[in-house]
């Protein structure tokens, strides 16, 4: 599938196709709800979404990895040399990192903005220094770099039906609801990590903090407050998924079935942490393979559906080739 897929992108370099093959392991490997829907895409745009997650995991493995044989630096200078890295593939074309010419390379074929490449990045370097959010305004200004960013970079890939920047804002509301669904399912493995993404005055409004969330993770034990909290936090998460909602009509119908069934499954996450009564500081709430399976399967209907209601579409016009951030 991965050469039909480059194929179909037009992509014919021997590097660059190793390097988007790169991404699409990377992918693979890491998102599974994220790979399963991408598969529904047309072939011809499959490619560049892999390279934007490839970029995107890359960058969170730097700031995430429990590595202790790192020294406190390490992280810090790892991300200013993906910064030059990134810096200078987008400015020549060249570089030798495999993830950062695929993004480079997609951030070129679709006239990608690069200051979100740059807003990404900012928000990973705060993950080294932040370790938790006061407020929820706190904690959006932070997901404007580490979740809205990507889907405004999503959105020339996928194309529209309406003009880009009327999709926008329900595009990165999608990617908050999609962060925030998984700041509530990893909510203990976090812990672990030093951070606390629920923000402070949502906990404490229901009498938590960080030490009752620690004293939890440690033995295991459940008490009434956390659980109150945790249900006001996935209350928070569904009201913007409602948010993100109506842009998924915004977009090509070819591509509709690929982010329709991300919505459905990163959702069910939030199913599946409530039906084990919102204990995700001891285990980690995931949608039943079953039900993953049966969601892929209607959105293969729903593909099938667009095609045969209409003629294969052409590529976004973003598709032409343009100079990094050039409109």
């Amino acid at each position: 599938m991965t050469r039909r897929e480059l194929d179909a992108a037009g992509i014919t370099d021997p590097g660059l196709r190793a390097a988007y093959t790169r991404c699409r392991q990377l992918n693979a490997r890491h998102g599974r709800t994220y790979f399963l829907a991408t598969r529904l895409l047309p072939l011809e745009r499959r490619s560049a979404v892999h390279a934007l997650y490839g970029f995107a995991r890359w960058a969170d493995d730097i700031v995430d990895d429990l590595d202790r044989h790192r020294t406190p630096d390490e992280p810090g200078l790892l991300l200013t040399r993906l910064e030059g890295e990134l810096a200078h593939t987008l400015r020549t074309g060249g570089g030798t990192e495999p993830v950062v010419r695929a993004v480079a390379d997609t951030a070129d074929r679709y006239g990608i903005d690069v200051t979100l490449f740059a807003d990404f990045l900012v928000s990973m370097r705060a993950d080294l220094t932040v370790t938790d959010y006061p407020t929820y305004a706190d904690l959006r200004a932070y997901m404007h770099g580490s979740a809205a960013v990507i889907g405004l970079q999503l959105l020339p890939v996928l194309g529209t039906v309406v003009p880009r920047e009327e999709a926008a804002v329900h595009a990165a509301a999608l990617g908050v609801a999609f962060q925030l669904t998984n700041f509530l399912r990893d909510v203990g493995e976090d812990l672990d990590r030093g951070r606390v993404y629920l923000p402070a005055d949502l906990l404490a409004a229901h009498g938590v903090d960080r030490p009752l969330l620690e004293w939890s993770r440690r033995t295991g034990r459940h008490d009434p407050r956390i659980r109150a909290a945790l249900v006001a936090a996935e209350a928070l998460t569904r009201d913007v998924y409602r948010e993100a909602e109506p842009g998924i009509a915004m977009l090509d119908p070819r591509v509709r079935p690929c982010i329709r069934t991300a919505f459905t499954l990163y959702g069910g996450i939030l199913d599946a942490i409530a039906r084990h009564d919102y204990t995700v500081l001891h285990r980690r709430a995931v949608v039943p393979r079953r039900r993953r399976a049966a969601t892929a399967a209607a959105g293969v209907l729903q593909v099938a559906g667009a095609r045969w209601r209409a003629a294969p579409a052409a590529a976004p016009a973003a598709l032409e080739r343009k100079g990094p951030g050039r409109e």
